[in-house]
């Protein structure tokens, strides 16, 4: 039977009662009704694994004891940052949460022109807070131990103009350029546009920061399915998937 996975923010230390967080303990008492001397797997994005049982199930808390720690070996050698052009509805979250599970180490969403979302101050922390939550959630079914930060949404021209020592991706279906004959890295940056590509401003902005573009095949993909196609496929090029 599968062990239990779930985040639990701050530092965790063998030998040490931990009251569990809301969300963790939300789902562990009351969705899967998990009782005392059930053990499960904790995580805080250090990149360990702790395992765990729980010595209390309360109305209000949930307290387990670590037992031990181990490291989690499963993270992909390639570094890769992806800018991701906000989509409306579930396309984002939906991206976002399978671009976590094929391994992205951290991801920013951009406004484009053509975006078509339009979010106040207040409104767009608790959007990028409810991307990180997906972003949890994936690690805990993932088995992952690090937890990729979603960043600040911030403009395409500002994400480009950002300086960063490492090989720049864009996708083009028109260009000859593949995956395949990319030269060996462990670092890149992938940028996917949003529903209706880029503009012919932005795609000359992303030339002129010096991002290559690469095809996928010879069928024009949908802004999520761009996404995972091309992270998987750099998986299978740079990375670690067999």
């Amino acid at each position: 039977m599968r062990t239990i996975r779930l985040y639990q923010p701050g530092p965790l230390t063998p030998g040490q009662s931990v009251a569990l967080c809301e969300d963790a303990a939300n789902h562990a008492g009351k969705v899967l009704r998990m009782q005392a001397g059930e053990a499960l797997e904790l995580f805080n994005g250090d990149g360990n694994n702790y395992a765990a049982v729980i010595i209390e199930v309360g109305k209000k808390q949930l307290v387990v004891d670590i037992q031990s720690s181990s490291e989690n070996p499963i993270e992909s050698p390639l570094k890769l940052h992806l800018g991701q052009g906000i989509s409306r509805g579930d396309r984002m979250d939906f991206a976002i949460q399978k671009a976590v599970e094929l391994g992205v180490s951290e991801i920013t969403p951009l406004f484009t022109e053509r975006c078509g979302v339009k979010l106040d101050a207040d409104r767009l922390e608790k959007k990028r807070e409810q991307w990180q939550k997906i972003v949890i959630s994936a690690c805990e079914q993932s088995g992952r131990s690090v937890v990729p930060p979603v960043h600040q949404p911030v403009t395409l021209e500002k994400w480009l103009g950002q300086a960063d020592n490492c090989l720049k991706l864009t996708l083009d279906p028109w260009t000859s350029a593949t995956i395949k004959q990319l030269a060996p890295t462990d670092r890149l940056r992938l940028v996917i546009g949003p529903e209706g590509g880029f503009s012919d401003r932005e795609v000359a902005a992303t030339t002129l920061a010096g991002f290559q573009p690469v095809r996928l095949g010879p069928r024009v993909l949908r802004t999520e399915t761009a996404a995972l196609t091309a992270i998987a496929a750099l998986q299978l090029q740079l990375g670690d998937l067999a």
